[in-house]
């Protein structure tokens, strides 16, 4: 179990990256959602002692990950969003210099331990190849491998399908899917069907706080019958939003789709919608915005419907 409490974090500049911040992660994948520029990286160094934190606490299983880092680095696999590599060396070679650094010495074992990532994450064939010519999924997974050295109780993935096509994010939802049984994995991402795909809990972050958490059923759930939907043209678009409480819009065959929060039906023209994991998404970032000067820190989807219904936001 990892647990945070009430972790906060503010840059020398000024800049408010995190804000009382509480999450209880139990093993298994955990995913926490959010637009660029959330915190999320913020949050993920922090808890990969990459940085400090302003105030407040974070446990891994009984260990304070501030006053025992080293305790916390010895369970840890970590996956920057911006992973950087040696790219004239092979995935072998690298692998193995990696795993010497993390302790593991003994030539045997290390190979044994080697090439049983290359297996786990189908870069066997590849092993003597340079990472300069992998493609960025194949880049992806070496940066799995590197992360699942010395069998990691806690990783941490960052924004890890960004720029993937869809078979190489397919091969890596497996990856993950396969590894995040018996660990805590921290699937940090702004792409929906990631967390929709793989994670039995998750959260949205915004503006450096958690706006909204728990298992993607039981906040699709709150929401049935209240998303509501139709076409429009879409210069008729910003007099929807004065109108009614809009969610999201995106176009399709050159018509735009608008989607509404109520709770009754919002005129004749509009028709139920089945609701999915971007409209908690889209409403939890709305109502963020409309809240940012609240002392809450967290509220649940049902406060969200009533403050939208009752029109306190456009």
């Amino acid at each position: 179990m990892l647990s945070i409490k009430n972790l906060n974090h503010t840059y020398e500049n000024g800049v408010k990256a995190l804000t009382g911040i509480n999450l209880d992660i139990p093993k298994g994948m955990f995913g926490l959602l959010g637009p660029n520029g959330a915190g999320k990286s913020s949050l993920m160094r922090t808890i990969a002692t990459l940085q400090q934190a302003t105030s407040g606490g974070i446990d891994f299983n009984d260990i304070d990950i501030f006053t025992n880092p080293n305790q916390l680095r010895r369970k840890l696999g970590y996956l920057p969003q911006d992973f950087g590599v040696y790219p004239r060396g092979s995935a072998y070679d690298l692998l193995d210099y990696l795993a010497i650094l993390k302790g593991i010495v003994n030539r045997k074992e290390r190979k044994k331990v080697v090439e049983g990532l290359l297996v786990q994450t189908n870069l066997f064939e590849a092993r003597k190849k340079k990472l300069v010519t992998f493609s960025g999924g194949m880049k992806q997974r070496f940066g799995i491998a590197q992360a699942l050295i010395g069998r990691p109780e806690l990783i941490i993935v960052d924004e890890p399908t960004a720029g993937l096509d869809p078979e190489e994010r397919n091969r890596f939802h497996n990856l993950l899917a396969d590894i995040g049984e018996d660990v805590v994995v921290i699937l940090s991402t702004h792409i929906v069907d990631d967390v929709a795909d793989l994670c039995p809990n998750m959260a949205v972050m915004s503006e450096g706080r958690i706006v909204t958490k728990g298992t993607p059923s039981s906040l699709i759930n709150e929401l049935e019958g209240r998303i509501w939907q139709r076409k429009i043209d879409k210069q008729q678009l910003e007099n929807y939003k004065t109108k009614f409480s809009v969610i999201s819009n995106n176009l399709a065959a050159g018509q735009m789709i608008i989607r509404v929060l109520s709770d009754s039906l919002p005129s004749a023209e509009f028709q139920p919608a089945i609701v999915n994991l971007e409209d908690v998404y889209f409403c939890a970032i709305k109502q963020s915005k409309h809240k940012r000067n609240s002392p809450a820190d967290l509220f649940d989807v049902q406060d969200l419907a009533a403050s939208l219904i009752k029109g306190e936001m456009k």
